[in-house]
């Protein structure tokens, strides 16, 4: 009797699933069997282009979380993958599927994402809020949709008259309220408390301590920079001297190539102090010498070989929140990020220093959490003080 062969379409679904493999230590992807059903061979060639080309980590995680969104959205709104490039007409339905007015569609249920469309997404996790998307989630998809095309040499259709003017008019009629991504900054005093609940030497407590330490103190990292850190990243610096104590311990994180850098510049962010020591505790603790720095932890302790996820991360510090008697809903991993530089400004550290930590792109952007500090103490703030 014969071995029975596989079928050609979970061959080219496992041959994916081996390539995506191949770029993972530079594009972490925890969901990559799942990519690997999504994506198309042409897909994966394009990722695997772009990472030889030297295109920053982030922008690749972008990248590569928008095109699994793409292609899944394709597939249940069309019955097949997406086309290359994309006819107008395609554009224009997915402007129509996440950009809509809640009021109308209580009116006409066939406004904005039909039902099943939706339920499709929500049920592979595409989906996790109700109502229409972000005006800036939907612009930065179809840019890096443009993008990907624009990678295949091929030529879209997403400059066209025709789709400006609809995503223009259905900003207009959809007004959301701009909020930041975390309601609270985790601040110093914040970030203590969190710390408190990792107090004992299990390897849970070790892992949560060193992460978040880690992230704030690096400049606020984002989430998929501390999921996605490895051993390989690190490097031992000369001890720190200090007036009237012993020599802090110090250590380099090479970020690589990201978005504020450029040619072959590498992002380079330093530790010091306690943070090193919650770091090199984990590693110890956990036998962590390569690959990955934070992993999972199974039910009995085991260690994972993998990374953890984006999501994990902020799941962790909802839960170290939870534990530490905070409202878990009010922060987010991002609260990190803002809070470095708000802690920052109200320890009077200048701005420029700051972000040479935090490597913000936007002075704008960074300077929003400084003005609001500097408002909060100011003699203008405190004149019935």
């Amino acid at each position: 009797m014969g071995v029975p062969r596989k079928s050609a379409t979970q061959s080219a679904v496992e041959r994916r699933a081996e390539e995506l493999d191949t770029i993972a230590s530079v594009l972490p992807m925890e969901r990559r069997d799942e990519l690997a059903e999504l994506l198309t061979d042409q897909d994966v060639e394009t990722l695997r282009h772009l990472v030889n080309q030297g295109m920053g980590d982030n922008t690749l995680r972008a990248l590569t979380s928008d095109l699994a969104y793409l292609e899944a959205w394709g597939l249940a709104a069309t019955g097949r993958s997406l086309p290359w490039p994309a006819p107008e007409a395609l554009l224009l339905k997915f402007v129509a599927h996440h950009l809509w007015d809640p009021e109308k569609r209580g009116t006409d249920p066939g406004h904005g994402m039909p039902a099943d469309i939706e339920e499709n997404l929500r049920g592979q996790g595409f989906l996790k809020s109700t109502g229409p998307h972000a005006p800036s989630t939907v612009r930065r998809r179809l840019a890096n949709w443009s993008t990907l095309t624009k990678w295949r040499g091929l030529d879209g259709a997403f400059a066209s008259p025709p789709l400006k003017s609809a995503i223009r008019l259905a900003v207009r009629a959809v007004p959301r309220k701009r909020s930041r991504k975390s309601a609270k900054a985790v601040t110093g005093d914040v970030l203590a408390k969190l710390l408190a609940t990792c107090s004992t030497d299990s390897l849970r407590d070790l892992r949560d301590r060193a992460i978040l330490m880690v992230a704030f103190a690096s400049g606020g990292r984002r989430r998929s920079e501390i999921a996605g850190l490895r051993v390989e990243q690190l490097s031992v610096e000369p001890s720190i001297q200090v007036v009237d104590g012993p020599p802090l311990p110090s250590l380099a994180i090479h970020l690589g190539r990201t978005k504020t850098s450029s040619g072959e510049e590498d992002d380079v962010v330093y530790l010091t102090g306690r943070p090193v020591d919650a770091l090199a505790a984990w590693m110890a603790a956990a036998k962590i010498d390569k690959g990955s720095v934070f992993r999972g932890i199974g039910r009995w302790g085991t260690v994972s070989k993998r990374s953890l996820d984006p999501q994990s991360v902020n799941a962790i510090l909802k839960q170290r929140a939870a534990l530490a008697g905070l409202e878990p809903g009010e922060f987010s991993a991002h609260g990190l990020r803002s809070g470095y530089l708000t802690e920052a400004a109200e320890r009077g550290i200048s701005l420029p220093e700051a972000m040479e930590q935090s490597r913000h792109r936007s002075v704008q952007q960074a300077s929003s959490y400084y003005n609001s500090a500097t408002r909060r103490s100011g003699r203008a703030a405190r004149l019935l003080s």
